[in-house]
């Protein structure tokens, strides 16, 4: 950190203090005041402390005084960081180390907090707007923004070095496949066999790391399901925009302080049974909730969709065996494998490049389970090059897609068509 910028944190500090103690002494009930009244009169305040004790060389007045507003009444340093559309997560070490990701890289941001103290009050005000609570006894909080981004909290003592915070930022563009075509997360034929998937109520799981873009792509095929459906949607913390007039949307809740009152994602699946669902989303499973999820797919709620954290396809089948005996119920293994063969049918990998793209890297489908083992098959890959390409392989659902008017022939499955092949239907 530089001298000057040392010397207006420090300076955004005391200014800080005179503006809570004159505040307090004025007897201003800050709770009462909307929010432009209350900051015109804390930077009425901070404007005459500033005059009085001189500005750092080369500072401006305007600037300390958003500083100490921002931090005193709002998010501090977070608000322009909130601001700005290129900032996909926020990632804050401590007062004096916050990190931005933009276009999928990492870099250091120079807007810093002044203190921990204000940082603290910072968290406060995000968890409190929530209903959340967080402190020395319960150190860990999730919560949401009011524009829906998703914030994790944690303190010390469980975060050495002061209070971590990361906010993954909700974006208010929604794309759909042919925006994310354009970006080349996906082929055209890629993005024509999923519509092609999505209208047959095919079950399908987007599998990938953390931020590679799961949401991003559940939500793009989410849209693809016929208007008219009803869609439950099931999540921890709301991300999913649909633009479908019939959706339940709904979310887990963690216990309160008395250690009660905690609905899980898996509570929510099995009431979900009872609204009378033509389709089930869950956000991500990553517990007992995917046996729950794989019996719903089982039993008639076909067209589901949900996501789950893996390295590859073939991983993710590995994963779902371990999460849905995580559920507590003794099943043998052959019995849960058998479930994953029956209820899923296409697994739709998404990786994140070294550059910071986006891009599907697999798609395969589930083709039965065979002496025990589940038994996929690769229908696109995206290769070292990056470049998305066919594998050659004609889908053991493509008679249930052509039968339903969805696909007209094989040529999408193959990267060179046989000499006068037809395209599939266009979604």
């Amino acid at each position: 950190m530089n001298t000057v910028r040392g010397q207006e944190l420090a300076l955004a500090r005391q200014v800080q203090e005179e503006l809570r103690a004159e505040l307090d002494l004025r007897r201003t009930d800050v709770a009462s005041l909307a929010d432009a009244p209350l900051r015109e009169l804390a930077g009425r305040v901070v404007r005459q402390n500033l005059t009085r004790r001189g500005l750092p060389p080369g500072s401006t007045t305007e600037a300390l005084i958003r500083t100490v507003v921002d931090e005193a009444l709002g998010y501090g340093p977070l608000e322009r960081l909130l601001a700005d559309p290129g900032i996909s997560e926020i990632m804050i070490n401590g007062p004096d180390a916050v990190y931005v990701e933009r276009m999928g890289l990492i870099e250091a941001s120079p807007a810093l907090f002044s203190s921990e103290q204000a940082l603290r009050s910072v968290i406060d005000r995000i968890v409190a707007g929530a209903g959340r609570r967080v402190d020395e006894a319960s150190p860990m909080v999730d919560a949401r923004l009011p524009d829906g981004s998703r914030v994790n909290v944690v303190l010390p003592p469980l975060a050495i070095r002061g209070p971590c915070v990361t906010i993954r930022r909700f974006s208010g563009l929604r794309l759909d496949l042919a925006a994310l075509v354009n970006r080349g997360a996906l082929s055209e034929p890629m993005a024509q066999f999923l519509a092609a998937a999505v209208r047959a109520r095919m079950n399908i799981v987007v599998s990938g790391g953390t931020g590679a873009g799961k949401t991003t792509l559940l939500n793009a095929i989410a849209g693809l399901i016929p208007a008219g459906e009803r869609i439950v949607t099931i999540e921890d913390a709301a991300e999913l925009a649909l633009h479908h007039e019939h959706v339940v949307s709904l979310e887990a809740r963690p216990r309160n302080l008395e250690g009660q009152g905690e609905v899980t994602i898996r509570d929510l699946v099995r009431n979900a049974l009872r609204m009378r669902p033509d389709r089930i989303i869950v956000g991500e499973c990553r517990g007992g909730e995917t046996l729950d999820m794989l019996q719903a797919m089982n039993s008639g709620h076909e067209g589901s969709l949900t996501t789950a954290h893996a390295n590859s396809a073939r991983d993710l089948l590995s994963r779902l065996e371990v999460m849905a005996l995580m559920a507590g119920i003794d099943l043998p293994l052959g019995a849960i494998r058998a479930q994953i063969a029956g209820a899923l049918d296409l697994v739709v990998h998404q990786a994140r490049c070294a550059g910071g793209e986006r891009r599907i890297s697999s798609i395969a489908e589930i083709v039965g389970c065979d002496s025990g083992v589940v038994q996929t098959q690769e229908l696109f890959r995206c290769d070292a090059e990056g470049i998305h390409r066919a594998c050659g392989q004609v889908p053991a659902c493509y008679e249930r897609l052509h039968a339903g008017g969805l696909l007209s022939d094989t040529s999408l499955f193959f990267d060179h068509p046989p000499k006068g092949a037809i395209r599939c239907i266009s979604p």
